[in-house]
């Protein structure tokens, strides 16, 4: 079935033809921990859960963070099917260009085992929401120099204090809530 893989560092898409079975996805990473984003309509984009610890090379498809290579099959359900998306159109969504946020705040998270994935809830005055890393990150990106400075910084002090990232994210995202409802 179709499928198709994203290297970042050559920058290149190659379309596959795989056999799905059970182990498919831990064999193409050599990995058993695996990131997925459903970021395309009706696909799954697949990356490997060690990408930053190993300073793989990041880059967008659409607005979302992948961290190293891709592999990107379709979705139907809870099946793994074809991917459907033309390749024209899927080079089309991809951005090989990371602001120098992303690189910094990747690279300080290099010795933490976080999933930009993993879905956290975080409050407002009156609502709760789910989060991740990834959407904390982009809100951080958007922010003015000095905030993006104390962002890096606070990270910074987290990495070198040994705390557990995913808290430290979520403290990052009530206060970036903090900040839009105010």
């Amino acid at each position: 079935m179709r499928a198709y893989s994203i290297n970042p560092t050559l920058k290149e898409i190659k379309e596959l033809d795989i056999d799905i079975q059970a182990n498919t996805i831990f064999t193409f990473f050599n990995s058993i921990l695996t990131d997925e984003s459903t970021v395309l309509d009706k696909h799954t984009i697949f990356s490997d859960g060690n990408a930053i610890s190993q300073n793989a090379q990041p880059f967008f498809i659409g607005e979302q963070l992948i961290v190293g290579d891709a592999l990107i099959l379709g979705k139907e359900g809870f099946l793994d099917i074809e991917a459907t998306i033309p390749k024209d159109d899927l080079e089309s969504l991809i951005n090989y260009e990371v602001p120098p946020f992303y690189l910094d705040a990747l690279a300080l998270m290099q010795e933490s085992n976080i999933s930009l994935y993993k879905m956290f809830e975080a409050s407002t005055d009156d609502e709760t929401i789910s989060l991740n890393c990834e959407w904390v990150l982009n809100v951080f990106n958007m922010a003015d120099d000095k905030t993006k400075e104390y962002f890096l910084d606070e990270l910074k002090k987290a990495v070198d204090a040994k705390k557990d990232m995913t808290t430290h994210m979520h403290k990052m995202a009530s206060l970036a809530l903090k900040a839009m409802t105010n």
